[in-house]
């Protein structure tokens, strides 16, 4: 297992525990997250819940039951979306990537599964059908299947049948984890604010990193990368000010960040591996698919490729087969919502002077019509084309994340 994410984490539980000897291998001198906060949708929850872990996760997260946007200079509601239409008790877990993690890190050391940190794999060889490793020390292994973990900047992705290319997008995002302040915000919504394209600023409510900490929430504010240099010359307090501008009720929240340092950049480039596999290698998360998140499905995805991968492999035949099934169970989902998340971001994170009026005249209205309200929710929620089925989770399994 090259990385020790959530995705990895989550890969080397479930393939451990379907009785396989696992090796995990970490870049990092102790293995972390990375980010901020993150929606786990209905789909990773029922991951966690295959896993057993789902309830230790809603211990720290927080329920999200819709999504709301207004146009800073009107007030006006332009976006929401709610989960009710999909039944009683549907929501997302807003969550700390840290917390995510730590409820699968806990997991792997429970079981004992050896996990080394400090050691970064550059590349991998392969002699018959087995298949090494190379990280500082040489060789590791022989592994019958190596599980790419490593993320967008993975070494090993041109490992894949069809390796593709990445292709960087104009907008990112700077992110920063605040004290959650519930004074004019929704407790239990992702809030976001816009002004036309090129302005997005969001806070949602992420829970806890560990049980007795305090409350948090996850603040971004939408900018080019390529602009970032220039917004830190010009210092913080100036940039603060141009947020309150848009946004004044966040000026309690960015009182615990006094200075860039307390931010992370994001950068984000779209990429869709056509086969997530190679020989003798699967590819799993963003590895394997990456792009903006919009849609906020990157961590549910991975968490479907490692449910996925486990149970191409328990289906039996060989390591070949395995893999083929794996990349067949995964590819109608990934492709269209990294499709949608394609189609969908300019709306939001854009230079564009027509598609913010689209979306702001024509979202607000048709979100409320019922069938269209059920489709939106469907999608936020990550259940288009029923990937839980596809994966070998059924409909009784997933409906655990409602309790």
């Amino acid at each position: 297992m090259a990385g020790a994410g959530p995705a990895g984490l989550a890969a080397a539980l479930y393939l451990s525990r379907a009785g396989h000897k696992v090796h995990l291998f970490e870049q990092f001198v102790r293995a972390q997250p990375v980010g901020s906060g993150l929606m786990l949708q209905p789909t990773g929850q029922a991951v966690l819940a295959d896993l057993g872990l789902l309830d230790a996760m809603a211990e720290l997260g927080v329920r999200i039951s819709r999504l709301v946007g207004t146009d800073s200079q009107t007030g006006r509601v332009v976006l929401d979306v709610g989960y009710a239409p999909l039944g009683m008790g549907v929501h997302a877990l807003g969550v700390h990537r840290a917390a995510l993690f730590k409820v699968l890190h806990d997991a792997v050391v429970a079981a004992k599964l050896p996990l080394r940190t400090a050691y970064p794999i550059t590349r991998m060889e392969r002699d018959k059908d087995k298949a090494w490793l190379i990280g500082p020390r040489g060789l590791e292994g022989p592994f019958d299947l190596v599980v790419d973990t490593m993320g967008a900047s993975s070494p090993l992705r041109g490992e894949a049948e069809r390796p593709g290319t990445a292709t960087p997008l104009k907008f990112g995002a700077v992110w920063g984890t605040v004290p959650w302040l519930d004074t004019g915000f929704n407790g239990s919504a992702l809030t976001q604010r816009y002004h036309k394209a090129k302005v997005m600023v969001g806070v949602m409510p992420v829970g806890r990193q560990n049980v007795t900490g305090d409350a948090q929430a996850a603040f971004f504010w939408s900018l080019k990368p390529a602009d970032y240099a220039a917004v830190k010359a010009g210092g913080f307090d100036k940039w603060r000010d141009e947020v309150l501008r848009y946004w004044p009720a966040v000026a309690p929240h960015l009182e615990a960040v006094s200075d860039f340092d307390g931010l992370t950049l994001a950068r984000y480039a779209h990429f869709t591996l056509p086969v997530p596999k190679g020989e003798a290698i699967a590819f799993v998360g963003d590895s394997a698919h990456s792009t903006s998140p919009q849609l906020g499905q990157g961590a549910n995805m991975a968490l479907l490729d490692a449910a996925a991968l486990t149970h191409a492999i328990d289906a039996g035949g060989s390591v070949a087969e395995a893999l083929s099934l794996y990349a067949q169970m995964r590819r109608g989902h990934v492709r269209l919502y990294q499709a949608l998340s394609l189609l969908l971001t300019p709306f939001y994170q854009s230079e564009s002077k027509v598609l913010p009026v689209m979306r702001d005249v024509f979202m607000s209205a048709l979100s409320q019509v019922p069938p269209v309200s059920r489709l939106l929710a469907t999608m936020v929620a990550g259940q288009l084309l029923s990937p839980l089925n596809a994966v070998g989770l059924n409909a009784q399994r997933s409906r655990e994340v409602t309790r």
